[in-house]
């Protein structure tokens, strides 16, 4: 009898996670895994830690290597190869080996497609210099670490003030370069309201950090082929480093010839199964659209967390499980230097957009009882429907011991929660951990009386 052969584009944590899985469900299914770079099911997120020297060596943050998945799991992840066509009605991809450059057709039964995220750059003059770095994979992170290590810059122009571009600030910071943000938002990062991002702007500037807001990038210059300014609509800043912390887009640019329904911003469609469109073909991770659970709409986000989930549900169905994925309520966190930042949920301006009315209110507190040693200042904020009272987001700056209370706030937008409820919660106290009232339980006590 024919095996069923699984063919899954992506190696890291999406794919590997749903390889897996049907691996522990269906022991004789062929199971080949596509990469196009060096790595397999690796940890992006520690990229930035790796570069600032808190992770000594790289292979830390590889989980198992290609050796190890054959060895032990049966399956065959052929590193530098990239798919570079999705034929659905022959069922076959067109894949490219990276190392010799040939190309060849190979059938599948079931596609999994697990491309994950791209760093976005645009196009403009002189991009292509060295010494200017997306952020996405360990290759990137990797050459990174080797740059600084031959030219040793003294100074890093990063684009765009999210969640990467606060972390590599971190990480440069750490090995003593001077560093500069550039952001066409009216404030760092725009997955805050305004007046939350203004506050991680404050902590930036007290580490030293020069921010540029309201500024576009308009091109680089370079000299010998190495990056040496970046050009924004106002001003030249000199610099042999540029980091790219535009966002991320989904990697589905093979695909625009496909059967695969795409979303407007390119992220491929699938159910609460992962299945696309095309029958036997299913999706995950960054490349995938997901459903936002607060606003109740397609969502696209690109976090490890999702990634993982959304790889383990897929695996689950195409081993013949029924496992479904909900959605997400936009839960992340980052950390620069001592500050910690937290979000989930909506922003004011969803709330608009979505005609929602609402409400809204910041608080300030500790993290700790305020006599206990080290006690650091917290700010809340939470979004709650007006009338309703029920929590539409909440956003979270502080220092040590802030960010994780996010996550009380993450599973009651999850499981539709009113401020009453959150005032209710029976949450831990103890003066090393907390003030007696919570501070997420301190902000809603404030908004209820607004509602």
């Amino acid at each position: 009898m024919k095996k069923t052969k699984l063919v899954v584009i992506g190696g890291d944590a999406a794919g590997m996670s749903a390889a897996s899985k049907v691996r522990r469900e269906q022991p004789d299914f062929e199971i080949i895994v596509f990469e196009k770079s060096e790595y397999t099911s690796y940890s992006a997120c520690g990229i930035p830690y790796f570069i600032s020297g808190k992770v000594e060596e790289l292979d830390e943050l590889i989980v198992r290597s290609p050796t190890q998945f054959i060895e032990k799991y049966n399956i065959q992840a052929k590193t530098l190869h990239e798919v570079l066509e999705v034929d659905t009605d022959q069922n076959r991809i067109l894949v490219c080996n990276r190392k010799d450059k040939t190309q060849f057709w190979e059938s599948y039964d079931a596609l999994l497609i697990a491309t994950g995220g791209k760093a976005f750059c645009p196009e403009v003059k002189n991009h292509t210099a060295n010494g200017i770095f997306g952020i996405q994979t360990l290759t990137s992170g990797s050459k990174v670490d080797t740059f600084l290590k031959k030219h040793q810059p003294k100074s890093a122009v990063i684009i765009g003030g999210g969640y990467i571009g606060l972390e590599m600030a971190e990480a440069l910071i750490l090995r003593g370069m001077k560093v500069t943000i550039v952001d066409r938002a009216p404030e760092v990062m725009s997955t805050l309201d305004p007046d939350m991002g203004k506050k991680v702007h404050e902590a930036l500037e007290n580490l030293g950090v020069e921010i540029f807001n309201s500024e576009s990038l308009d091109h680089f210059e370079e000299k010998d082929g190495l990056v040496s300014a970046v050009v924004t609509d106002k001003q030249t800043i000199k610099t042999n480093l540029v980091i790219l912390g535009m966002g991320t887009a989904p990697n589905t640019s093979f695909l625009i010839n496909s059967n695969i329904e795409l979303s407007e911003k390119k992220a491929i469609k699938v159910n609460d199964k992962q299945q696309t469109n095309v029958k036997n073909v299913w999706s995950a991770g960054d490349c995938a659209e997901t459903l936002h659970l607060v606003s109740n709409k397609p969502f696209y986000i690109a976090l490890g967390t999702v990634a993982n989930k959304t790889g383990l549900v897929a695996g689950t169905n195409i081993a013949g499980g029924d496992l479904k994925f909900p959605g997400v309520v936009a839960t992340a966190v980052c950390k620069i230097c001592v500050h910690e930042i937290a979000r989930t949920g909506l922003l004011e301006k969803e709330c608009v957009d979505l005609k929602i009315d609402f409400v809204s209110t910041i608080i300030k507190s500790k993290t700790r009882a305020h006599y206990y040693p080290e006690a650091k200042d917290i700010f809340v904020k939470l979004i709650a429907e007006k009338g309703t009272g029920k929590l539409l987001g909440g956003q979270i700056i502080g220092e040590e011991g802030a960010a994780k209370r996010i996550d009380v706030l993450a599973t009651a937008l999850t499981y539709k929660l009113t401020l009453q409820n959150i005032i209710d919660l029976d949450l831990s106290y103890a003066p090393p951990f907390s003030p007696v009232w919570d501070p997420v339980q301190t902000a809603a006590r404030k908004l209820i009386g607004m509602i």
